[in-house]
């Protein structure tokens, strides 16, 4: 009994052979796909190592770069700037300009309180009418003592009238012509006292001593304006305004430098504020002393063009150029480093970093513009090229940098 149930646990191996499912022959398709994946990413160099490059920046320069001599840093400055003030003290009653506004020379732009003024002008204008009223009385007392002077002094020599009627007719006289003379001087004194008067008037009046425009706006209507500025609260100028017409770039240049550059020097200007546009410019003059404690010169470069945009206290860089700058030379070009163009049968193309990879891009170049080479077509600027690419770097190959390692 015991032998029969140890026959029944014995494994019937055609029985599990027949229920084992055969997956040798799926396995090996998906080995072959996958062997023909790899294959087609090693061509592509997608499973190659990364190959450690160095990395340029496609750049915009100017032509005038290949001919400058020196550049200069500094700020625009108003060679014509005045802070507008009054010559007495009153208080501002009236202000006709606001920051940016254009104004004449002559032009009125602010008014003070000026009530006495105009009474003291009143004044001075009415003793003046009564010296004139004066002057024509006299006039006529002297015309009538002449008369009377000349009949008498015709009568005396005939022995008519007494000597002493003839004195007191040529007395009456002198006096007469005193008293016209007494009246003209006191004209003469009150025309002056109006004129002084008017002077005063006037200076309640701030004008613009010339064409230029308001910087800064220094006073409100209600402030106690003073010559001095003196007193606690008060103001001693209403506006500053600048002749914008006068706007030179003052810039400090190296001693060891000075050399370089000359009275009537052709220059191109940059601000800070528009970097993408370029001023011409001419060296105007070279400041005749230098700053010790920087040891430079101090260059003042005129705008040749007027432009609205320039302002004063602006930051600028000034290059101090060779020659002046043609028509043609004066937009932007693109250029790149040499050492990233390859040359192969008569192609030309770099390699532009997209996503860690190197993408061989065709481009067409122009002349060289200094140290750089000209690019028409096929890089933009800010591109990342590759610099001095190797022999091994493929189209589509992976690629690593300094700062990415």
């Amino acid at each position: 009994m015991a032998d029969n149930d140890l026959n029944r646990l014995k494994i019937d191996k055609t029985v599990v052979a027949a229920g084992r499912p055969r997956h040798k022959r799926p396995l090996v398709w998906i080995i072959g796909v996958v062997a023909v994946i790899l294959a087609i990413l090693a061509a592509k160099g997608v499973l190659a190592p990364r190959v450690e490059v160095e990395v340029a920046t496609v750049s915009q320069i100017y032509p005038s770069q290949a001919f400058t001599l020196l550049n200069a840093s500094g700020y625009v400055v108003a060679q014509r700037k005045a802070a507008v003030a009054s010559k007495t003290t009153a208080q501002l009653e009236w202000l006709g300009v606001e920051e940016g506004s254009r104004v004449q020379q002559g032009q009125i732009i602010a008014r003070l309180e000026n009530k006495d003024a105009t009474a003291v002008r009143g004044q001075a204008a009415a003793n003046l009418n009564n010296a004139r009223a004066v002057l024509e009385q006299a006039k006529a007392e002297l015309h009538d003592a002449s008369l009377s002077f000349n009949r008498q002094k015709e009568l005396v020599t005939h022995g008519v009238v007494a000597r002493a009627d003839f004195d007191a007719a040529e007395a009456r006289f002198k006096r007469a012509k005193a008293g016209v003379a007494a009246a003209e001087a006191n004209i003469a004194a009150l025309s002056s006292a109006l004129r002084g008067a008017e002077a005063q008037l006037d200076y309640t009046l701030i004008r613009a001593p010339f064409n230029a425009v308001v910087l800064t706006k220094d006073a409100d209507v209600g402030d106690i304006v003073t010559p001095l500025g003196a007193a606690a609260n008060a103001k001693a100028a209403v506006v500053t305004i600048a002749d914008m017409d006068s706007l030179q770039v003052e810039a400090d240049v190296s001693e060891s430098n000075l050399g370089k550059i000359k009275v009537g020097q052709p220059c191109e200007i940059t601000l800070d504020a528009l970097p993408d546009v370029r001023f011409r410019g001419i060296t105007h003059t070279i400041v005749p002393t230098a700053d010790r404690s920087k040891a430079t010169v101090m260059v003042k470069v005129k705008f040749v063009d007027q432009d609205r945009r320039i302002l004063p206290e602006m930051s600028a860089k000034v290059a101090f150029l060779e020659r002046p700058v043609k028509a043609e030379e004066q937009r932007p070009v693109t250029a790149v480093n040499p050492q990233a163009v390859l040359d192969r049968e008569g192609a030309k193309s770099v390699f532009l970093v997209k996503d860690d990879k190197a993408i061989k891009t065709a481009v067409t170049t122009g002349p060289r513009v200094g140290d750089m080479l000209q690019v028409t077509s096929g890089v933009k600027a800010g591109d990342k090229i590759v610099l001095r690419p190797l022999d091994k770097l493929r189209d589509g190959s992976g690629i690593k940098t300094a700062e990415k390692q």
